[in-house]
């Protein structure tokens, strides 16, 4: 049982510099944490950083208490199976913060356990931001006023959620995409295939049946199959595949080895998912942060995704789901830029017709790259500056009140 919440900690510093709390909870949100702080020194170049990160945030001089990996559990069963350590975790690192005093608490995406310990630093005066929206814009947009209870305010690395925490009287900032900021604007082809061991002149269809071995279980070999009717129509073609972990790695390379595929034209990387997209010519792709890169990357894709029958009823019966559209290149633009074949429409004929559309349309894609570089430039923002702008505007309007 949660203990009364008692009067609001305020102190002054008297002058010091302040102190921020970061708490990342996946490798993704442990990048966004070392670009934060490293723009956050630019502005307070003595400012103490800790909470829990992992090695890019250690390198960028956060003194970790817990390392992100600790938070990245996924899937009921498994959240269920951590949750006393979860607990234990919690109640350690609210203690040590509000002994060490922290300025501002900020919470890295991982929303299930950062909102409800931003809500209770904020309980006790200490300003707390939310880094990363949860998408509101598809799936119950009622969740804005919840996580406006727990965070004094919400950056967002998206442009249309801003208004709709508006619509519950939230504070939220579009500070831009990171990724957006990191790649460029017109990827070179020729130097990724160089990289990747590809050749110049081959038709190159990247294949990213997702980074979760769930995903892939559900999408690599309806993927494979597509890609393999591809190669009856272009023979030369090369099937390049990202792997994102070493399990990855296994379950696809068992998945090619029993599709028809030729070995010879089939090419599995460690990571170099950047390399794989700019080298494409196609991609075909899980739904999900990957439609991103791949807009950024500025290739025409084809978007196939699948959850297990249970799921799809009750999502569908219960209306969780509030977006025609799934991409986020589709979403953010709001209208069709790549095909999306979902749940029974993701068979391997309906995606290979999607993907040959684009080999033999060339013009059908280079139509996209205006609306692809629009697109980009919306999100580079120089997030991590635009985030410490408005982080810092509650640590000085809470030391100025000290």
């Amino acid at each position: 049982m949660e203990a009364a919440v008692p009067a609001p900690v305020v102190h002054d510093r008297g002058g010091l510099p302040p102190r921020i709390l970061l708490i990342a909870g996946e490798a993704s949100g442990d990048g966004l944490g070392a670009g934060l702080v490293e723009a956050l020194r630019r502005r307070y170049p003595g400012a103490l950083f800790a909470g829990v990160g992992g090695d890019a945030m250690r390198q960028a001089g956060v003194e970790t208490w817990h390392d992100a990996s600790e938070l990245a559990v996924m899937g009921l069963a498994e959240v269920l199976r951590h949750l006393p350590r979860l607990l234990m975790l919690r109640r350690e690192l609210r203690n040590r913060a509000l002994a060490w005093r922290p300025d501002v608490v900020v919470g890295i995406d991982a929303p299930d356990f950062n909102l409800g310990v931003e809500r209770w630093f904020r309980e006790r005066g200490i300003p707390a931001v939310h880094y990363v929206s949860p998408s509101v814009w598809a799936w119950r947009e009622k969740r804005a006023e919840k996580i406006g209870a727990s965070a004094d305010r919400v950056l967002c690395l998206f442009p249309m959620e801003p208004d709709i925490y508006a619509r519950h009287g939230v504070d939220a900032r579009f500070v831009g995409h990171p990724m957006a900021d990191a790649m460029p604007l017109h990827p070179d082809r020729a130097a990724a295939r160089a990289r990747l061991g590809l050749p110049a002149d081959a038709p190159v269809l990247a294949v990213l049946p997702g980074s979760r071995l769930g995903e892939i279980n559900r999408l690599g070999d309806v993927f494979f199959h597509a890609a393999w009717q591809v190669s009856e129509a272009l023979p030369a073609l090369r099937v390049a595949v990202p792997a994102a972990s070493a399990a990855g790695r296994e379950l696809l390379q068992a998945q090619l080895k029993r599709s028809a595929l030729r070995s010879a034209h089939t090419h599995v990387y460690d990571g170099r998912a950047p390399d794989v997209l700019a080298a494409a010519d196609v991609v075909l792709l899980a739904s999900g942060t990957a439609t991103l890169e791949a807009m950024l990357s500025k290739r025409p894709m084809v978007v196939g995704y699948r959850v297990s029958p249970l799921t799809y009823r009750i999502v569908k019966a219960l209306g969780l789901l509030k977006v025609d559209r799934y991409a986020l290149p589709n979403i953010l633009a709001g209208k069709d830029l790549a095909p999306e074949l979902m749940q029974d429409d993701c068979t391997p004929e309906a995606l290979a017709a999607a993907v040959l559309h684009w080999f033999t349309r060339p013009d059908a894609a280079q139509a996209l790259q205006p609306e692809y570089e629009r697109l980009h430039l919306e999100l580079r923002r120089d997030a991590s500056a635009s985030a410490a702008e408005a982080i810092a505007e509650l640590v000085d309007g809470r030391r100025a009140a000290a």
